[in-house]
């Protein structure tokens, strides 16, 4: 009997061991491989990265609430209108919880948003992504590579995200 506590302990222990030994949740980072992640689109369609491979990603999580969020939603668009003929696919992610489907439907009718809009109530990509604020982006090139990243807003005069785009385009 005190045999079978002793080897019960001990697999505890190991068990225990074992999980503090885990590799750490870590953030993506450019250069790896983006993490794999889809969403439902407004009118009930599932998305993932993973349908987009072979064409630019530049995955955008926000919500209806956020001021910065309705800030940067105009330059998106007129990205998305510019640049989706040379293969850039603007993804934008509702991170609105609950039943917010109304509001997010009246947000992209007020910005005149046409790319791809998922909504994410349960704020899954913002787990897998380490988001810890929005506006929050990823640029995706054509093979599933992050080549860029931001938390806060992309606007028309960041430099270093247009070479960025400039450079999974070409």
């Amino acid at each position: 009997m005190r045999a079978r506590a002793t080897r019960s302990v001990a697999y505890a222990l190991a068990l225990a061991a074992a999980a503090c030994s885990a590799a750490p949740d870590v953030a993506p980072a450019v250069g790896s491989r983006a993490p794999e992640y889809g969403a439902r689109s407004l009118s009930g369609d599932s998305v993932s990265l993973a349908d987009l491979r072979g064409r630019a990603v530049l995955l955008n999580f926000w919500a209806t609430w956020c001021a910065p969020c309705r800030h940067e939603t105009p330059f998106l668009q007129s990205l998305f209108a510019r640049s989706a003929s040379r293969g850039l696919v603007v993804v934008g992610v509702s991170m609105d919880t609950g039943d917010a489907r109304a509001q997010v439907e009246d947000f992209v009718r007020e910005y005149g948003v046409t790319y791809p809009v998922l909504v994410d109530p349960q704020m899954r990509g913002m787990d897998l992504y380490k988001v810890i604020g929005l506006p929050a982006s990823f640029l995706v090139d054509r093979d599933g590579v992050l080549r860029w990243m931001r938390i806060g807003p992309v606007s028309e005069t960041d430099k270093e995200f247009l070479g960025a785009l400039e450079a999974v385009l070409e």
